[in-house]
């Protein structure tokens, strides 16, 4: 047996390993490693879970941003982004849409827009919840004050999606531009889980400048944090961005690490996400076999998906899209696993 996949399986018994034991872990792994962490994580996965997937409704309500992070599409400074808004009328429109298919989460999520004040996003948030009682109420928004997060739990959102993108301090300043600060975005982290709020962190997986000792940090502060979601997927590149040419992350990675995550946070819930899906055909459903436990399909309007794009080539049809639930479950079906019509809470403590 190799030593990587000792590791794997010491990290399956205990949940956890020294910080040289996850590098070595990640450095070594090989294909007798990647199959121990996959059986043990689906295994884990599924005793938690069983075998449902959790669905959220991706509602992608503005493309503004006013950060110019260096590897995101709609960064302030793509002059080429066609940029958009939802009025409250279409989000609420597009949670009408989501319940009549099943959704019982819907995550409104969009760029760092500073339109959006507290004025007018809790109004809509309480509309939601008003409108749906018993749906969860996810928001990612980025980086505000306490106050603000503080009001908007208040006006009914239950869930905050926030991802550090990499807990290595230096690393992230490499992918930031100097005004974004790492200990504010760690510390909002925190803030949103003592204000009580579902809390979901995560990294990009083989970003530029990244590199082993920055992944044991990720794992870390995640274990740190005890988040309640944990999104993570691979670097994607933009063209209109300045890391264009920098090579895509891998889905091999993101797959090693989504069981690595599952094995040291069993109740987590832990997304395939849509960049798992562009970057490789059935890359969400191997998701799923590797450890997570979610997916979030698409209930944006047509002409919002073809404007939020994060990295190239960014799946917003067929199984991506809301619509197409059908398609969804059959693709499940096929690696034994049904969709479940829920709010699918966290089994993480608050």
């Amino acid at each position: 047996m190799s030593e990587a996949a000792k590791l794997a399986r010491a990290l399956a018994a205990s949940g956890d390993l020294p910080d040289e034991g996850l590098y070595a872990l990640i450095e070594r792994r090989d294909g007798e490693s990647r199959a121990v962490l996959k059986e043990a994580a689906g295994m884990l996965a599924r005793e938690k879970y069983g075998r449902q997937v959790y669905i959220r409704g991706l509602i992608e309500f503005t493309n503004y941003c006013k950060n110019d992070c260096l590897y995101c599409g709609i960064r302030r400074g793509n002059r080429k982004a066609a940029r958009y808004r939802l009025s409250e009328s279409e989000i609420l429109a597009c949670c009408e849409e989501g319940y009549r298919l099943g959704f019982r989460t819907f995550v409104l999520q969009g760029g760092e827009d500073p339109y959006f004040t507290d004025e007018r996003l809790c109004p809509i948030v309480c509309k939601i919840r008003k409108r749906f009682p018993d749906c969860a109420i996810t928001l990612s928004c980025g980086e505000r004050s306490r106050e603000s997060y503080r009001r908007l739990k208040e006006a009914g959102a239950d869930r905050y999606l926030l991802r550090h993108e990499t807990a290595g301090k230096a690393h992230y300043g490499m992918l930031h531009p100097p005004e974004m600060s790492f200990d504010n975005r760690v510390q909002c982290l925190f803030t949103l889980r003592e204000l009580g709020y579902q809390v979901g962190c995560g990294m990009m997986v083989g970003s530029p400048y990244q590199k082993t000792e920055d992944l044991v940090a990720d794992l870390r502060l995640i274990r740190k944090l005890r988040p309640h979601m944990v999104g993570i997927g691979p670097f994607l590149a933009h063209k209109d961005t300045p890391f264009r040419d920098m090579p895509d992350g891998t889905v091999e990675l993101t797959l090693y690490l989504l069981s690595i995550i599952r094995l040291m946070n069993p109740g987590v819930l832990l997304p395939a996400t849509t960049a798992l899906g562009t970057a490789m055909e059935g890359g969400r459903e191997e998701g799923i076999l590797c450890g997570a436990n979610v997916i979030m399909p698409n209930l944006s309007p047509p002409s919002a998906r073809d404007k939020y794009m994060l990295y190239d080539n960014k799946l917003r049809s067929g199984a991506e899209a809301a619509e197409n639930i059908a398609l969804l479950r059959e693709n499940l079906r096929q690696i034994g696993y049904g969709i479940a019509v829920a709010r699918g809470d966290s089994l993480v403590e608050r």
